[in-house]
């Protein structure tokens, strides 16, 4: 996988994760939330999930893919190796212009 499509699946993940601003995660909370998801959807259904998203509700999913690229910046470019870290290029998901809705 390419450093953008890992990129990609890691904020593809959080965003079909249950996972709320209001959690405070810390890094080590992302990274087994992003793990979690994966396992349970897999990358394809990470990916479905934010794509059926931005159909129902584009304006809310915008603001929780913007919230997610936030999180996956500051966990690619922290010093601690966690998800992701390997080759990564600190930039989060590519577009910006994803995101899920908070329930």
């Amino acid at each position: 996988m390419t450093r953008l499509n890992l990129n990609d699946a890691l904020c593809e993940a959080l965003f079909a994760s249950g996972l709320q601003r209001s959690d405070a995660p810390t890094a080590e909370i992302l990274a087994e939330v992003i793990s979690r998801t994966v396992r349970q959807f897999g990358v394809a259904g990470c990916a479905s999930r934010m794509a059926q998203e931005f159909g129902d509700h584009p304006e809310t999913a915008a603001d929780r893919m913007r919230w997610v690229r936030q999180l996956i910046g500051d966990l690619l470019a922290s010093p601690r190796p966690t998800v992701g870290k390997a080759g990564s290029s600190g930039h989060a998901c590519a577009g910006g212009q994803r995101s899920r809705p908070e329930t």
